[in-house]
């Protein structure tokens, strides 16, 4: 059975449970909340090794053919402008098609969300080199950094290294076939997030939140479906935007339901690598680079929450100005959310918020009750980003090799 068979499968029948179970059963909404996390402890865990030993290997090999920083430049390049479109097709869209004025939810604000960014920059390079492979995974880039300085390392010496990279290839290759296995039982793991999604879904159904749920959910269609397949068309060497589509299938539901970006890395792995052809040594790079830095979808959807809050409850409505200049923090705060693989739409609204200032420092709160679905959609566009940008960077650097449809997992 197909991946993307097995997944929208799991994900239906954990819809059917979700929409049948009784709501207001707290014993069943526990276990089922219980289960969803459970369910993405299980999809993180082996990211982290398959992720360092791939990455070390793929930069020791880019180093020696002299295609290291090409890739890298490639792939921040797409990240930029994939956050540059994405963002202000998003803008343009609330402007244009203004949803109904969002409800107000009493809630009080317990603590001020922050990026916290110089903690960040400073779990870089923690005081012992090894902390970053050994945290709980959810903060990917100081693992990223380490892997990269090893492979870096590993042209010190061809013979006295040759032992080494034996190992850290075949390590690299021993946990991508252990990732493949916990993606393969994904159609089961994502019973749980899909029917705890759909126990949150009921609560809101009946609010004046759906005109918000509705746009978004054209948004992300029309850029998934439409615009990201077209922009391959600028890419060389005769892509096939439409494969690149049907090779995402399966990461819809699991970016989707989840709501987070780790928990999608493996299927996503699998995909650009057995259907899209992509080779080890550019997808090793480029995937961690976007599941980093390529947070333009959740970006987006912070973009328009904030105007369509101000525009809700301001009498005096949003400027071109402002509006210009909630785009631009968006695109800085796309950059900058690596330490919220699973909440980061809504936590960069509450950024949003609290830049924008002039008394919406807590509006976030009241998009709380639709929180889910905008990390749902927020995670699904930054997952979508991901498939076509590694597929665009391995295009460009001709390490890809196409692969017929009829051989795609």
């Amino acid at each position: 059975m197909k991946l993307w068979i097995k997944l929208l499968t799991g994900a239906a029948l954990g819809l059917l449970l979700g929409f049948l179970l009784p709501i207001g059963n707290k014993t069943i909404l526990t276990a089922t909340e219980w289960l969803s996390h459970f369910a993405i402890n299980i999809g993180r865990y082996a990211v982290v090794p398959m992720l360092f030993f791939s990455i070390s290997i793929a930069v020791h090999e880019l180093r020696q053919e002299g295609g290291l920083w090409s890739i890298l430049f490639r792939a921040l390049l797409l990240i930029a402008i994939s956050a540059v479109i994405v963002i202000s097709g998003g803008i343009l869209a609330i402007i244009l098609f203004p949803p109904a004025r969002s409800p107000i939810t009493y809630d009080e604000q317990i603590e001020a969300v922050s990026l916290s960014l110089v903690d960040n920059i400073s779990k870089i390079f923690p005081s012992n080199m090894f902390q970053a492979i050994v945290s709980d995974g959810v903060y990917l880039l100081p693992m990223c950094v380490f892997a990269f300085f090893l492979g870096m390392g590993l042209s010190y010496d061809k013979h006295t290294m040759k032992p080494v990279l034996s190992l850290i290839d075949a390590l690299s290759r021993v946990f991508y076939h252990i990732a493949s296995f916990f993606s393969e039982i994904l159609g089961v793991i994502i019973i749980a997030l899909s029917a705890y999604w759909a126990f949150r879904y009921r609560a809101i159904v009946q609010t004046d939140f759906q005109s918000l749920i509705v746009l978004l959910t054209i948004v992300s269609g029309v850029l998934s479906v439409i615009v990201f397949p077209l922009l391959l068309y600028v890419v060389k060497n005769k892509p096939r935007p439409w494969a690149a589509l049907y090779s995402a299938i399966s990461s819809a539901p699991a970016s989707f339901f989840s709501g987070d970006v780790i928990f999608s890395l493996p299927v996503v792995l699998r995909h650009t690598k057995e259907n899209l052809g992509v080779r080890r040594r550019a997808n090793a790079v480029a995937l961690p680079l976007f599941a980093v830095f390529g947070r333009a979808g959740s970006a987006m959807v912070a973009a328009m929450s904030l105007i369509l809050i101000i525009k809700s409850y301001s009498s005096l409505g949003i400027s071109v100005i402002d509006i210009f200049s909630i785009g631009m923090q968006a695109f800085a705060i796309s950059f900058l959310l690596a330490r919220y693989p699973g909440d980061g739409a809504y936590t960069a609204l509450a950024v949003l918020c609290a830049a924008y200032g002039q008394g919406f420092e807590a509006g976030y709160l009241i998009l709380k009750p639709v929180a889910f679905y905008l990390i749902a959609i927020g995670t699904f566009l930054d997952v979508m980003i991901m498939n076509f940008g590694v597929y665009a960077v391995a295009k460009l650097s001709d390490l890809q090799e196409d692969k017929p449809i009829t051989q795609f997992i």
